[in-house]
């Protein structure tokens, strides 16, 4: 383990899947404890199930996620995003990258609240329309500290019915305790 992946000693064994009933309760706060890493809840809420999380693996070999978003033509925000003109924001799909990072970072058992830090570079090569059916989003951490300073970096990406059309690299998230949280977005 690297100096950058220290973790609490002896760590029990952590689901590898999450349901979307999981995904609200870490919304509410009940799945890493009070003051530490939620999900937003709907509609902010950018996923509807985790298939793959892990410690190990990804790109870089320093952990990764993997979520799924079944889409609708009803989600809320086609209405609004453009009128006659539907389309995903391209933020959302962003923010969902962010939330999975923040989330990895929770699982691992990291102390906190999270915040996105910003990001790199984010390429975006076509859109998410009301007709896609399906959302895959992947995280692949490249650097994750543990200890005083909790930080997760990553590069993600998000394909529409099995064709890559966003890609970010360098996203940042942090877990801040209660006195610096409120500082933060």
């Amino acid at each position: 383990m690297s100096a950058d992946q220290t973790s609490a000693p002896d760590a029990p064994s952590r689901p590898s899947h999450f349901s979307y009933e999981d995904l609200l309760a870490c919304g509410r706060g009940e799945m890493f404890g009070a003051g530490n890493a939620q999900l937003p809840l709907p509609p902010m809420l950018m996923f509807d199930r985790i298939t793959s999380i892990g410690r190990d693996g990804g790109a870089f070999g320093k952990g990764h996620v993997v979520a799924e978003l079944d889409v609708r033509p009803d989600l809320w925000f086609f209405p609004c995003h453009f009128h006659g003109d539907p389309v995903m924001p391209g933020c959302l799909g962003l923010d969902a990258l962010w939330q999975m990072v923040g989330f990895h970072l929770g699982w691992l058992g990291s102390p906190g609240r999270g915040r996105a830090l910003g990001v790199g570079e984010v390429k975006f090569s076509d859109q998410v329309l009301p007709s896609v059916k399906k959302v895959v989003y992947g995280v692949d951490l490249k650097r994750v500290r543990q200890g005083r300073l909790v930080l997760g970096i990553a590069d993600g990406w998000l394909e529409a019915d099995g064709r890559r059309i966003y890609e970010a690299q360098d996203l940042r998230v942090g877990l801040f305790q209660a006195a610096t949280a409120a500082a933060g977005g």
